[in-house]
């Protein structure tokens, strides 16, 4: 049995190796200092490939690989990124041939999967909580809104792109849409919205009542829930795990009343919400977890 590899690619790269749903060894990054947030955004779609193919070369130590999996941002189906906000470089990429290619040229026929960085989030969750036998779902609040799921489905899931209000005015989303959680939610699109202050100075002076704050927090919260209950209403009740670096701002009672507001059903009440800490460890672990279900379902 060869190693399995799980590989996260967003803002910079995280490699690892992942054996019984943990990380053995050393977490390989690219580039190696994260002074520059979007070091990503600004190389060529091969170059991407290259120093994932690198990073993972790095990993293996010299050792055979079964299984390789990455989660990469964006619409991705059959391993090809159909349209990633963040990196437009690698629209239309086909990231999967491109990194068998490349793991082919060392003579490595490991079994390659890509999936969206919010999935390998929610199967990195499912995986270190022992669910892996239970629907997970994750918020991802960051730069944009990212929406995990596992099991995956093969769906679109691009959650953050959820219409949550009708007021035109809302248009502060990247991808241009209007009435977007990511434009309410994410973090460029606050910056936005307050020219003259960080998101962090505007929950900051929320708690003093500046009331401009104030009404942003709501309806931050508000978008939230709404994303939330559309999707307890899709797929029923459940646990939703909220993470990232924005998922500091969240105050969990407010969001739990404005969740119990929109859901008056009762079958599909009680869903739990929990806040935790964002690493790129439990990403690498479901995307490596991820890639080894593939593996043998394609058996």
């Amino acid at each position: 049995m060869g190693l399995k590899i799980g590989a996260l690619a967003t803002q910079h790269i995280a490699v690892g190796v992942v054996e019984d749903n943990r990380i053995v060894g050393p977490v390989r990054r690219f580039p190696e200092s994260e002074n520059k947030s979007d070091y990503l955004a600004e190389m060529p779609a091969e170059a991407i490939a290259e120093q994932i193919y690198r990073q993972i070369d790095l990993a293996r130590e010299g050792k055979e690989i079964e299984a390789v999996g990455v989660g990469f941002p964006g619409i991705i189906r059959e391993g090809i990124v159909e349209e990633s906000p963040n990196l437009h470089q690698m629209k239309g990429q086909n990231l999967c041939a491109l990194l068998r290619a490349l793991l082919g040229q060392a003579a490595i026929s490991a079994h390659v999967s890509i999936c969206n960085d919010a999935d390998a989030m929610a199967a990195g969750i499912a995986a270190e909580r022992g669910h892996l036998d239970k629907l997970v779902r994750v918020w991802f609040l960051g730069s944009g809104i990212g929406y995990g799921r596992y099991p995956h489905t093969g769906g679109v899931e691009e959650g953050g792109h959820m219409v949550v209000t009708l007021d035109p005015k809302e248009n502060l989303c990247k991808c241009g849409g209007l009435g977007h959680l990511e434009g309410i939610m994410g973090h460029r699109a606050m910056r936005l919205r307050f020219l003259d202050m960080e998101p962090e100075e505007v929950f900051e002076d929320a708690k003093s009542g500046d009331a401009r704050c104030v009404a942003f927090v709501e309806l931050w919260h508000r978008a939230l829930a709404a994303a939330t209950a559309t999707s307890v209403h899709l797929e029923g009740p459940g646990k939703f795990f909220i993470s990232g670096p924005n998922a500091r701002f969240v105050q969990t009672e407010m969001l739990k009343l404005y969740l119990h507001e929109m859901v008056k059903m009762s079958p599909l009440q009680g869903s739990a919400i929990e806040v935790i800490t964002t690493s790129d460890e439990i990403a690498i672990v479901g995307a490596a977890v991820s890639a080894a279900q593939s593996a043998s379902s394609a058996l």
